[in-house]
């Protein structure tokens, strides 16, 4: 007798992957609840302002209505593109930027190489604790602070340049356009070593010390350990880090060139930020400091994308 066929449904291919997820899921059910503020507090205060990015198309005023404002299309960006002093700032953004992207990137790494290699903890901590503190000044503290190093009136760099014979006679550092890029990306470079070299030093951490032992075997001495093992092993780290920071190239801010800027230097020191603010907010163009904004955000994803693009390709290493 002929078997009759099963004519029951197949049971579907990814139910089982489907309950593996809920089961996952419903495991750290407290770890997305932890989570849920953080992404209330990065939805509130990063997407759901760029409705305003509206109001570069726009005649905008706070005292017309929605439906008062006149559209005007692309005004604000052709306005912004034919505007000499638009491409000075992007010139000193630019070049504060990618000062700040070639030093800020590779001392951290640097002085976190060297600090791993302190065998004395109680040394180490004491470094480490001194390196970072001056994230947390405020960067009207550290200008106030650069000033008095520079000037001309008793300025420890004067004075000790002087005294080593390599200067006649103090030099205004702050009045002078030439130095300025300089100033801004040492002190910034001082500001934020410490702190920056906390995340490789934790990725540090995570290298097997039997890599370490195995090479001390082999008569590698420290620089080759440093070469060999420490940079692989923390190379995600670095490689990540670098794209996001590309990403944010011209997301430069302006407090502490507007902090250390002066009259004298002022074709140095405008930045973006700063042209919006004094260009745009200031005079009530509140439309056209959209417009800059909005252009600076754009090229900020370009850039993010594009990096992680050519990493993801040649090193096959990407943020996404």
């Amino acid at each position: 007798m002929k078997a009759m066929p099963d004519r029951r449904p197949a049971a579907e291919p990814l139910a089982p992957i489907r309950r593996g997820a809920l089961r996952r899921a419903f495991r750290n059910r407290y770890l997305y609840l932890m989570s849920l503020p953080f992404i209330a507090w990065a939805f509130v205060f990063t997407y759901l302002p760029l409705w305003g990015w509206v109001m570069a198309f726009q005649k905008y005023s706070p005292k017309l209505s929605v439906w008062e404002r006149d559209w005007v299309g692309f005004d604000n960006f052709r306005t912004l593109f034919q505007d000499e002093t638009f491409y000075l700032v992007m010139r000193n953004t630019l070049a504060m930027s990618f000062m700040a992207l070639i030093a800020g990137f590779t001392i951290p790494i640097v002085f976190a190489l060297l600090l791993n290699e302190v065998k004395n903890m109680a040394f180490k901590k004491t470094v480490q604790t001194i390196s970072y503190l001056p994230h947390f000044v405020s960067w009207a503290v550290v200008a106030g602070i650069v000033s008095k190093m520079l000037s001309t009136d008793n300025g420890a760099v004067n004075d000790l340049l002087m005294a080593l014979g390599i200067l006649d006679e103090p030099i205004q550092w702050l009045a002078k356009g030439k130095y300025f890029w300089g100033i801004v990306t040492l002190s910034d470079v001082w500001k934020e070593t410490g702190w920056n070299a906390i995340i490789y030093l934790a990725a540090m951490a995570g290298v097997a010390p039997e890599l370490y032992e195995a090479a001390k075997v082999d008569g590698a001495s420290r620089l080759r350990q440093m070469w060999h093992i420490t940079l692989p092993g923390i190379r995600p780290t670095i490689i990540i880090l670098m794209i996001l920071s590309i990403g944010n190239l011209i997301n430069i801010g302006f407090e502490k060139q507007f902090l250390l800027g002066n009259n004298l230097v002022v074709d140095y020191s405008k930045v973006l930020d700063l042209y919006a603010l004094e260009y745009g907010i200031k005079i009530n163009r509140i439309s056209f400091a959209t417009a800059i904004n909005m252009f600076n955000s754009v090229v900020a994803i370009i850039l993010l994308f594009t990096a992680n693009g050519l990493f993801k390709r040649f090193t096959k290493e990407s943020v996404f």
